[in-house]
């Protein structure tokens, strides 16, 4: 009678030979909770993929399940910081002696957090995609850090458009040589004044940042509000009237087009300690069926590519 169970992964013949570059298991649920700089410890609901190299060509497959167990013991025991990322790929590859020699793992999930509104600093809950991804190659870990950031663009040309429409109303309201103050003022402030408006539409930025070397905590938060302030027109969550006029007013003073939202970006993150950078604009337009979109990166060598 056996009493060893078989182990195929180990002692089986490959089919065929030859190595990988990934191999192992996605979509593993996964609760964590997420550590970052400014923020308490959030539980989160994390889908993560895991993964290492098969560097033996006539190996027959790796261990899945110690890739899976190492997960677990992130998800039980620790929080999820770039130490503990580093030691989970660590794990990876140590748990598959003359395997590999390279790790990877991607984490994905939504990090909720509380944001003031504008003007009347009521609180409402706002959710950010969050990504991480961390690869642990000879010894070297690179981590890098997405998040996606929902804002308002507002066409500039169609704001131009809408101005002059109103330009040509008030030409026709008011061909008198004489100008009454109040009676423009009481005009400015019905339909027939402001007869057009421009479009505006809900916009996403894609954005990933590889994080310097020595970095020990994220600081997602941080990447967050600079990715707003820069663009000045977040969307909101909690609001009340003032709030909405104070957006509006944001909206036609930050006119852009999906490529000034690049440019922007692209500007800010060059003076940052990031290593690399790549960015996403996507403007899903109401005027047209289709979206509008530019791309953004540092331009390093070996880096992201466009």
């Amino acid at each position: 009678m056996q009493t060893t169970m078989p182990d195929i992964a180990h002692s089986a013949d490959a089919l065929q030979t030859g190595k990988l570059d990934w191999v192992g298991m996605g979509n593993i649920e996964l609760p964590l909770l997420f550590a970052s700089k400014s923020l308490s410890d959030t539980h989160v609901t994390a889908k993560a993929d895991a993964f290492v190299n098969l560097q033996k060509e006539d190996a027959k497959g790796i261990h899945m399940s110690r890739l899976f167990l190492a997960l677990d013991t992130l998800s039980c025991e620790q929080s999820l910081t770039p130490k503990t990322l580093t030691q989970v790929l660590d794990s990876f590859i140590s748990s598959h002696q003359d395997l590999s020699n390279a790790a990877k793992v991607s984490i994905a999930f939504e990090l909720p957090l509380r944001r003031p509104s504008l003007l009347s600093k009521k609180q409402g809950w706002k959710s950010y995609p969050i990504t991480i991804t961390a690869i642990l190659a000879d010894g070297v870990a690179q981590i890098e850090l997405g998040v996606d950031v929902t804002y308002s663009s507002t066409c500039p040309c169609s704001a131009a458009l809408s101005r002059q429409l109103i330009q040509n109303a008030f030409a026709d309201k008011f061909q008198q040589a004489t100008v009454d103050t109040e009676q423009v003022h009481a005009w400015l402030g019905t339909t027939e004044g402001v007869l057009a408006t421009p479009h505006s539409q809900r916009s996403i930025v894609n954005l990933k940042v590889l994080l310097p070397a020595d970095c020990e905590e994220f600081d997602i938060l941080a990447l967050i509000d600079q990715v707003e302030d820069e663009l000045k027109t977040p969307v909101q969550a909690a609001v009340k009237r003032e709030d909405e006029q104070e957006f509006a007013r944001l909206n036609g003073q930050n006119l852009m087009f999906c490529e000034d939202a690049a440019r922007k970006l692209k500007a800010l993150f060059e003076h940052t300690a990031y290593q690399d950078f790549y960015i996403k604009i996507n403007h899903y337009e109401s005027l047209h069926a289709h979206d509008a979109v530019a791309y953004a990166v540092k331009g390093i060598e070996n880096g992201y590519k466009a």
